[in-house]
């Protein structure tokens, strides 16, 4: 449950999320009754505060959905997709942890004519991976940082299977847009970079449809307030305009190497 304390309308004048809790003391107040968390050790999960306030104070970051009434929604869009030439995206978190459910959905997605696309780390066993293979249009992933240390740091894991199921996604006939989130000091220098397009060029044989630059925004900020987790990544100043010169001098890098590389979402 995400909290955000500014959209409370107060225990005294509301006080719905306290009515509606069946765990006592489970919400935290502010002096002045307005929302200030939940105590993440006695909460369930159940819901019933979200459902209950009227000011959205209180929101899930994710909920329990069957195939059909997913499908459902997707098809109201219908329109949008074939006005636009877009389709489904499935993201995350990490929609292969649910590969059996997602791989169903896919089909159906075919069976509807609408185009879809996973958006994976694939930092999951390929056999996962292969479960949505023959049911996808295309795919989108990220090469974080080439180095393994470097990779465990920032995001918690190992980049080895990672580069491992790309080197086999490049051998499968999708289309793939690689992707890396430009971190200041952390993926942006010279090493990663030529690392990167060289494993692009060596490993998986230039087999991407087109290398992405996203530039660094804090955008995870509000996300983790409202769980009231620590931002890792507070600390980190963002020169916009430091950080857009990096970007545009390593897409010249990528497009010399013959690398077909773009900004942002082009």
């Amino acid at each position: 449950m995400g909290v955000f304390g500014t959209k409370c309308i107060g225990r005294d004048a509301c006080g719905a999320c306290s009515v509606n809790c069946p765990i006592n003391d489970c919400l935290k107040f502010h002096v002045d009754k307005r929302l200030a968390g939940i105590d993440r050790e006695k909460c369930i999960s159940c819901g019933r505060c979200a459902a209950a306030c009227p000011s959205e104070a209180i929101k899930p970051w994710g909920w329990k959905v069957t195939e059909e009434e997913l499908v459902q929604v997707i098809l109201k869009d219908r329109a949008f997709y074939e006005k636009s030439g877009g389709g489904v995206t499935l993201s995350g978190g990490e929609p292969l942890l649910q590969a059996n459910f997602i791989a169903g959905l896919l089909r159906k997605m075919r069976d509807e004519k609408i185009d879809s696309c996973v958006e994976s780390t694939f930092s999951v066993k390929w056999e996962e991976a292969e479960k949505i293979l023959p049911h996808t249009d295309r795919f989108i992933s990220d090469i974080k940082a080439m180095d393994d240390k470097v990779h465990r740091k920032y995001t918690g894991a190992s980049n080895a299977l990672i580069l491992e199921n790309l080197k086999r996604l490049s051998g499968c006939d999708v289309p793939l847009t690689l992707r890396i989130p430009l971190i200041p000091g952390v993926n942006d220098g010279r090493e990663n970079i030529e690392k990167t397009a060289e494993f692009i060029l060596r490993d998986m044989g230039g087999k991407i449809e087109k290398f992405q630059i996203l530039e660094f925004m804090h955008l995870g900020r509000e996300k983790c307030q409202s769980l009231e987790r620590e931002y890792p990544m507070e600390g980190l100043k963002a020169n916009r305009e430091k950080i857009h010169k990096r970007a545009e001098e390593i897409r010249e890098y990528f497009e010399d190497k013959g690398i077909h590389c773009v900004l942002g979402n082009a």
